[in-house]
């Protein structure tokens, strides 16, 4: 009995979306243009926050060391270091390592470095990478506050940008995508309301013999879920294909090599998309299904 109540609810849910096409077609192409511009914030999102990861690996505070200090003073030094909070990797670059490096930048212009080898200019460092670049400038004060330090440099200013850049985005991807999710329900609200006006009729006639208005509703509810279901479907194989033409096309982008970065793969956020869109796609789908029905049932 409980199969072929459920078999029923499904087959009218479905029917109702074949039986309203232009409706049906109105809400599955809003539910489309808001899961393809959240699909767009949330890619540029995950690949800004890999960007910011990767360069927290490569950027690093470069802590200059004086030239007086001792190799037991050196060694107390990175101890020092790596008992700091928000520390992550702490990396020991000696005088003739950071000259071999300017060696390998210089390439074949060596005659630059003539006689350095003897009177080498280069300080010792530590190269700190840390666990949360927040903590940078707290990190740097303690840094400054050490013996021994001669100098403190930071790279991180690229990184802090496009953190103040992503946190940007995820602030007007929440408010466009909260529009975008408020039109939705509106959208597909009307269009159960249609599909109720147009069958008002019939559901008299049911409440009339006893359906309960739980059984009126489901088929409204499953026809509001299939939009959004479908719509999540549609929008996971048209955001698959661009990407994958944008992320190839930018395969070899100057500046991404440059910088040592790459896009993430699509099949890098495809689990989590899938969750979130299948997530909206229900909800949305439901929730202006509920809306209209409970106007239209007065419960």
């Amino acid at each position: 009995m409980k199969h072929s109540i459920i078999g029923y609810l499904l087959g009218e849910g479905f029917r109702n979306v074949f039986h309203n096409k232009k409706s049906s077609g109105a809400s599955l192409a809003i539910m489309c243009a808001t899961m393809l511009i959240f699909g767009l914030f949330f890619m540029i999102i995950q690949n800004l926050n890999n960007a910011v990861e990767t360069l927290e690996e490569q950027q690093g505070i470069q802590v200059f060391i004086d030239k007086e200090a001792t190799d037991t003073q050196v060694t107390q030094l990175g101890e020092q270091i790596r008992q700091i909070e928000g520390v992550n990797t702490v990396t020991f670059i000696s005088e003739a390592e950071a000259l071999n490096q300017v060696r390998e930048k210089l390439k074949d212009k060596q005659a630059l470095l003539a006689g350095w080898d003897e009177d080498n200019p280069f300080r010792a460092s530590y190269i700190v990478t840390l666990t949360d670049l927040n903590l940078s400038d707290q990190v740097i004060e303690q840094l400054n506050g050490l013996e021994n330090v001669y100098n403190v440099e930071s790279k991180d200013s690229t990184i802090k940008g496009l953190v103040a850049i992503a946190n940007g985005v995820r602030v007007v991807s929440a408010v466009i995508l909260t529009l975008l999710i408020l039109i939705s329900i509106f959208i597909i609200a009307n269009t159960i309301k249609l599909t109720v006006h147009a069958r008002r009729k019939e559901i008299s006639i049911m409440k009339y013999v006893g359906a309960t208005d739980s059984f009126i509703r489901w088929p409204f509810i499953i026809e509001g879920i299939i939009i959004g279901i479908t719509a999540a479907i549609i929008s996971i194989v048209i955001l698959g294909i661009a990407y994958s033409l944008i992320s190839n096309a930018m395969a070899s982008s100057t500046l991404l090599n440059s910088m040592g970065m790459s896009l993430l793969g699509f099949s890098d956020m495809i689990s989590l998309l899938i969750i979130v869109y299948l997530g909206l796609g229900i909800g949305i789908g439901a929730l202006g299904s509920s809306i209209s029905m409970r106007k239209y049932l007065q419960v």
